[in-house]
């Protein structure tokens, strides 16, 4: 079984719900242990709030007005990615980052959307996109199933 989307979305915070309701729904119809899918849905919502934050293109003098949002449930894996046309993470060698993830204080209002993927996730990729430039953040988790999963990889 394998099932792929992708989502061209406006970086407004009515997006986020929309992304995070469409992957639950597919998950749910496919039959994935709601575990995982609550997990896959809180990274993604916090990918996705990333990118209407941060994902303007305000270096280059103008605003990116979309972000993309692509998953796959594919045999046993579900890989989702978040792209945004924003700066990018920063660099210091003009190579593609990848930024640095650290703890943040329990009372901070920002700053937990990063640490939170890694958490939820099995494997996380952060960095830039060649060329124009923007944020991507992708990351994947081993799918379980419910034992009545209608849509079950063979």
């Amino acid at each position: 079984m394998s099932i792929w989307w992708s989502l061209h979305l406006r970086r407004d915070a009515a997006s986020v719900p929309l992304a995070r309701r469409l992957l639950l729904g597919t998950m749910e119809t496919a039959g994935v242990d709601p575990e995982i899918s609550y997990d896959l849905s809180v990274a993604l919502s916090e990918a996705c709030a990333n990118a209407v934050e941060h994902g303007g293109d305000t270096a280059r003098g103008g605003t990116s007005e979309a972000y993309r949002v692509t998953a796959y449930l594919d045999g046993e894996k579900c890989r989702i990615e978040v792209a945004d046309a924003g700066p990018g993470f920063p660099s210091a060698t003009g190579a593609p980052s990848r930024p640095p993830v650290r703890p943040v204080p329990s009372d901070a209002e920002h700053g937990r959307g990063l640490c939170l993927i890694q958490a939820l996730a099995d494997h996380v990729h952060i960095g830039n996109k060649p060329g124009r430039g923007g944020a991507v953040v992708s990351f994947d988790k081993i799918l379980k199933w419910r034992e009545d999963a209608p849509l079950v990889a063979v």
